[in-house]
Order: C-alpha cells, then structure tokens, then sequence
C-alpha cells in the first residue's frame, strides 16, 4: 500500500503556523513512506476563495521545501459530490430540512434548558411528501443533512488513542447548503476516497467531524483512513493563539528573517517528548518523525524560538551558499569570505548583514560614554592608518594600555564601543583587518 497523505487548506486567507503543523506532519509521515503528499485546495466557497490566496499557498509551502507530488482543486469536482449526495439519497442517508437559522437556536435553547443536549431533533424527517412540496414553495431549497446512524463510531487514533463518540450526541451534519455549496465535510469525504488518502492528520478541533465522515465513507461503501489528532497551540503563556494566528503568518515570519529549517524543525518536535534539535534537511525531519511521541496536552509556541534556531542555521551556512547575497551588499570579493566568517557568528537573521558590512565599509557610529571621551580621543589619537591586519588591534591596544595604564575591561569595552558603535560582536582583531576606512570621532 502506497501511503498518501494530503494537505486541504481553504485559500480563503494566508496559511498560519498552526496550518503548517498539519501540513508539516503529513508531509513527512509521507516522505518517511516513500509515499505522496497531497496538496488540496478546498475552494468550493467561491465568494471567499481567492486566487491570490491559492497562490500564496503554493509560494509559503514551496519556501519551506514541503513539495506536493500533484495538487487538487475542490471547484474542478463538483460533480462528482454531486454524485456522492444522490448515493446518500438512494440510500436513505440524506434529507432535507428547512429550518431557519433562528428556529434552530430556539430549539437548542429550549433543550439547553430542560438539560437536554443540543442536538438537532430531526423534525425534517416526520414531514409528509405534501409537507416537504410546502416547505419548498414557501422557503425554497432547503439543506441537506446526513443521516447518522445513532451508535457509538470508535477508532484507534494516531495521537491520542482509542477514540469513542456517540453519534446520538452529535447533530446529523448540514453537508450541502441551501444555496447548493458543498460543504467541507462531505467534500473531504469523498476526496479522501477518491484519491486514496491512507492517513489523515489534522487539529484535534476536527475529532468529532472525523466520527460523522467515518460513517459517511461507510455509507459510501468505503473504509476510512487512519486518522490522528494534534493539539492546538497556544501562546507561551498558555493563552488562546486563535486571536494572534493573523499575525503569524507564514509569510509574516518569513518578512521577519526565519529561516525555513528553524521553522520545520521546532514545529517537527513542539508537543512531542523528544527535544528539538537543528535537522540539516526534510529528509531527516522524516527520517526521526514519530507520531506515537506527540501528546494530546495544549501546545506552547512562542515565536521567539524561532530566531535563536534561525541564527544557528546561518552560523552553521557555508560561504558559497551566501556568496551571491554577499555579493550584493557590495563587499569586495577578495574579503567577502572573510566577512561572511566573521559576521555569520554574529547575526539572528539575514536582515543583520547589511548592518555588520556597513560598520567595515564606514565605520560605526561611536558610541562613547562621557567618563571614557577623554581615554578614547587619546587612544584614536594613537591609531595608526590602514590596512590593518590581524595583529593590529593587539599593538594599537597594548600601545594604549601603555600610555594610559588602562587593562581589562575598562580598556577594551571603551574601544570596541568606539569603533563598532556596539556592545557586542566579533573578535575585534578581525573587525580591525576587515576595515576598509580608519575609525574617527
């Protein structure tokens, strides 16, 4: 057996951390298969699904590397869920019902009040043929609803377990519309079985979806995947991440300089028991990728996580993969891998190079504090010209030292400060060698 996953976001907005999860999990369960990823755009919403969106999709996963082996659209299959409903009907699955939106809250109320659980009481199917040819003259088409078989659906989940619902406490589901929109859960349905789906892994707010579309396949005539449930995140105070998920974007941390292996790589091990750790590629995300380690327990993320990994994957980046971005900050060829040795230890995100070229190329603006101005102008005063090379920074400041009787700290934080206009950065004998103008006040 070939095993097949998918990906079925709506392109009704941008893809969020919380949608690459999914995606993530089945990509790699897949390659670690040697089987195919699915990517599937469920576009059956035709005023909210946008063209820029499915692009946008397509964009984000192919910056991250998850590559899908063919992509489907939901709006080039209308017919063929159109086909599937008249199976339901044929088979006495489906009915039609015509309540209007305020008539079904007055239900649920009235049974919320009498400790009844809220679940659609089925009135649409004690009414009469003549009844039903009313209900259509006077409110037109109605919705469809699924009719559920009221017995316990059980499965083995990939996550949490032995899973066990009752279907008695559960709505017969809306699967089309009264307008005629297919909705989500007949349409995934159906496509799952088309295109031979073998496992489904999706957020744990899709559980009891996943009870009502395991009999809907039956009623169908077909088995259901395996499916698996992963927790939701949270923010890292455990907070609700739904309100920020707009802000999260894939493409928004991808302005703000994440790296796409730091971003695979925390979102492959967050909420499982074992720990994140860099991979160097997908392919060894798959290889050390389990399913049985992750736990059904809220998930934490905080994105600034993300930056500490980004600056690993650039320290550990060869030259000859920034060579050409490298290039175009305007660094000189003949110092360029140098500059890349000596800043790469230094930065969070790509961002930060420009800003280490421009202390070399100009010099920083000094920062100097008012105790240290008269032991700075001294010690400038005692700089000697260009070129400089890896032994200048050791005379210039052991010449300084002699003259002023300054050590330690307290002699080479001042110059640091000075010549960089930062606290912070690399071994200043190679700052001093890579400069190409004389430090000034």
């Amino acid at each position: 057996m070939t095993i097949t996953t998918r990906f079925a976001p709506s392109p009704t907005g941008y893809i969020h951390v919380g949608n690459l999860r999914t995606a993530l999990f089945n990509h790699l369960i897949a390659k670690k298969a040697g089987g195919q990823f699915v990517l599937r755009l469920d576009d059956t919403d035709p005023d909210r699904s946008k063209q820029e969106y499915a692009d946008a999709i397509q964009e984000d996963l192919e910056w991250l590397g998850l590559t899908w082996d063919r992509i489907e659209r939901q709006s080039d299959r209308l017919d063929r869920y159109a086909e599937a409903a008249d199976q339901l009907r044929e088979k006495g699955r489906f009915y039609e019902a015509w309540e209007t939106p305020t008539e079904l809250d007055l239900k649920r109320k009235k049974q919320l009040n009498m400790g009844q659980p809220p679940v659609y009481d089925r009135a649409a199917l004690k009414l009469s043929d003549g009844d039903r040819v009313t209900m259509r003259a006077e409110r037109g088409a109605g919705v469809w609803r699924f009719l559920l078989d009221q017995q316990r659906i059980e499965w083995e989940d990939g996550i949490l377990g032995p899973l066990s619902i009752d279907a008695a406490s559960v709505s017969d589901p809306v699967l089309i519309r009264a307008d005629g929109q297919v909705l989500y859960t007949l349409a995934s349905v159906v496509d799952d079985i088309d295109m031979g789906i073998t496992h489904v892994v999706r957020g744990s707010d899709h559980v009891t979806n996943t009870a009502t579309q395991i009999q809907i396949m039956a009623a169908l005539g077909h088995g259901h995947p395996a499916f698996a449930h992963h927790s939701l995140l949270t923010g890292p105070q455990g907070e609700a991440l739904s309100k920020r998920l707009g802000t999260l974007s894939l493409r928004d941390l991808r302005a703000a300089g994440v790296e796409p292996m730091a971003l695979l790589s925390l979102m492959a091990r967050l909420g499982s028991s074992q720990p994140v750790v860099l991979a160097g590629s997908i392919a060894e995300l798959a290889d050390g990728f389990d399913l049985a380690q992750f736990g059904s327990a809220p998930t934490k993320f905080d994105e600034n996580d993300l930056f500490p990994l980004t600056a690993r994957v650039l320290q550990d980046r060869p030259y000859d993969a920034m060579a050409e971005e490298i290039a175009g900050l305007g660094v000189p060829d003949d110092i360029a891998p140098a500059f890349w040795d000596v800043a790469r230890a230094n930065i969070t995100t790509r961002a930060d190079l420009p800003g280490w070229w421009a202390v070399l190329r100009d010099g920083g603006t000094p920062l100097v504090d008012d105790e240290d101005r008269d032991f700075v102008a001294e010690a400038f005063a005692m700089l000697p010209e260009l070129p400089y090379d890896g032994d200048s920074w050791g005379a210039w400041t052991g010449a300084v030292k002699e003259a002023t009787g300054r050590k330690g700290k307290g002699l080479f934080m001042p110059l640091r400060k000075a010549v960089t206009g930062r606290e912070k950065g690399p071994e200043m004998a190679d700052v001093m060698r890579l400069l190409q103008k004389k430090p000034t006040l």
